[in-house]
């Protein structure tokens, strides 16, 4: 039984993590092909920063 329950942990994991790409080729959302000169293509999760109220 153990072995199931870790069989299907992991192909969980590996099915999420794939789903993870991190490609700045196309738009996340769209699809669309990004041009050479898109803003798309230097964003980082530190831009999405959004400071927490009151601070």
């Amino acid at each position: 039984m153990q072995k199931k329950v870790l069989g299907l942990f992991v192909l969980t994991a590996v099915v999420l993590l794939s789903a993870c790409d991190k490609s700045a080729e196309t738009y996340p959302v769209s699809g669309e092909q990004c041009g050479p000169n898109d803003p798309v293509k230097t964003l980082d999760a530190e831009d999405c920063f959004i400071p927490p109220a009151g601070a």
